[in-house]
């Protein structure tokens, strides 16, 4: 009995820790969607630094893909096609942080940074993640 008892309390723990870093990530990504709507004058010079011009239409589609991927990463049934979507996304990023010469540690590298987070969280929180992607000691 005490096993039962100890495996949901760790599923409920773990599943608490999975919401929780899935929260941060996207609380972090609806910031930066919303950023690119309105676009502010950071968001479109830091798009011309990268390369891009600094086209507000261009902060916008972005904005929407961005806040589009995270709210279908939000919704249980969607999380894992929002958690593919937010994948590529990242990787982009990633790239163009690579081909302008951007800082490793806090620039370049931040994309897989969130990236883990984003898998870890919905690892942790999802059932069906973790019976595809199984991790035994």
């Amino acid at each position: 009995m005490t096993d039962i008892a100890e495996t949901m309390s760790v599923s409920n723990l773990s599943r608490a820790a999975g919401r929780i870093l899935s929260g941060l990530v996207i609380v972090f990504l609806l910031f930066d969607g919303a950023i690119k709507l309105v676009p502010w004058p950071v968001v479109t010079d830091t798009m011309d630094k990268m390369g891009f011009g600094s086209s507000e239409t261009l902060a916008r589609s972005l904005g929407v893909i961005t806040i589009v991927c995270t709210v279908l990463y939000s919704i249980p049934p969607t999380s894992i096609l929002g958690a593919i979507l937010l994948t590529g996304y990242l990787g982009g990023a990633m790239a163009s942080h690579v081909r302008i010469g951007s800082p490793l540690f806090t620039h370049t590298l931040f994309g897989l940074y969130l990236g883990l987070m984003l898998w870890g969280g919905l690892w942790l929180r999802d059932r069906r993640l973790r019976t595809l992607i199984p991790f035994h000691r």
